[in-house]
């Protein structure tokens, strides 16, 4: 098998250095790489020029359209047999495309996603945010898990595809705003088998500080409800989880202004969901300043992602805005 890695960079070159680096140590060998800088500013072309004699490299500039359609750019001069697209802030274990390519030789997959977790060198904020986006106490739950509700969607920080994918479905039909969702969507449709690689996990950086983390998510937030107006039954009773628990923060906080009884047990119910994320990311990462912040972390998620999801569905759902 021969691999197509494609990876969108926007003002990114220090990480792309940083990935570049791990994809050298691969021990499966057959693949190339295509960085696609969109539109940056900042570019990272010197610094690619540092891999080209250690990788099957290639290197494009184009005008900015975002990471959907950036991607498409990549496939459409890609040679690999399947492309793998990962973001521009994973690093990649050295043992990723021999466990990708040893599971698509026993148990074949159109296309396929894998999980993400946190590497040893990263920052107590992003192991806490790794937390969050990872948890089964969170939104995180149905992120890299055979066990999530319904049909399982690849992200495109770890996604492959077949060249058949491609050349039926086509690529990415919006650039952002839960682009791969819809993605995986129209491959299921089109009768391809999409499935979990258990191990094929990399290691995703996330946002280095609260006020980054919170934008992104309140952007996820916002994405659920753009992929509604494609796919209406995609919405499930889930999706609205995290806005029902940002209104029950905003609920507690009016019951200790003005109605202390129902405020007690508002305060408990808040005290045991901190509580039980305290101690399962203790338990996880065995440490108890990415427990304290990993509580900050669940709690910026669900505020952020319920907020950007009940800003799009009153805007676009209920009042029928474009």
């Amino acid at each position: 098998m021969f691999f197509s890695i494609i990876i969108p960079l926007y003002n990114r070159p220090q990480e792309i250095d940083e990935l570049l680096d791990t994809l050298t140590r691969q021990t499966y060998k057959q693949f190339e790489v295509l960085v696609l800088e969109d539109g940056s500013v900042n570019k990272a072309d010197e610094i690619v020029k540092k891999y080209t004699d250690r990788l099957d490299l290639r290197y494009y500039e184009k005008p900015n359209e975002g990471q959907g359609f950036t991607r498409n750019f990549g496939f459409e001069r890609a040679k690999g047999d399947y492309f793998v697209i990962f973001d521009s802030d994973c690093l990649i274990p050295e043992n990723y495309l021999q466990i990708v390519n040893d599971s698509l030789a026993t148990n074949w997959l159109d296309a396929y996603g894998g999980p993400d977790g946190a590497h040893a060198s990263f920052t107590p904020i992003q192991k806490a945010i790794s937390y969050a986006m990872t948890s089964p106490f969170t939104t995180g739950g149905i992120r890299g898990n055979k066990k999530g509700i319904g049909q399982f969607h690849p992200r495109s920080f770890n996604m492959g595809i077949s060249r058949a994918v491609w050349e039926k479905v086509g690529g990415f039909i919006i650039t952002r705003l839960g682009e791969d969702i819809e993605y995986s969507i129209r491959i299921h449709s089109s009768g391809f088998k999409i499935g979990l690689i258990p191990n094929a996990i990399v290691y995703h950086k996330r946002r280095t500080d609260f006020v980054k983390f919170y934008k992104q998510l309140h952007f996820f937030g916002r994405a659920r409800i753009n992929i509604y107006k494609f796919f209406p039954s995609q919405l499930k009773l889930v999706h609205f989880f995290p806005a029902c628990a940002t209104l029950g923060i905003l609920f507690t906080i009016i019951a200790n202004l003005f109605a202390w009884r129902i405020a007690v047990l508002c305060n408990a119910v808040l005290a045991l969901y901190i509580l039980l994320i305290f101690f399962h990311s203790l338990i996880k990462n065995k440490s108890l300043k990415i427990a304290f912040l990993s509580i900050i972390a669940a709690l910026t998620q669900l505020t952020a992602y319920g907020l950007g999801f009940m800003q799009d569905f009153w805007k676009r759902v209920i009042l029928k805005r474009s």
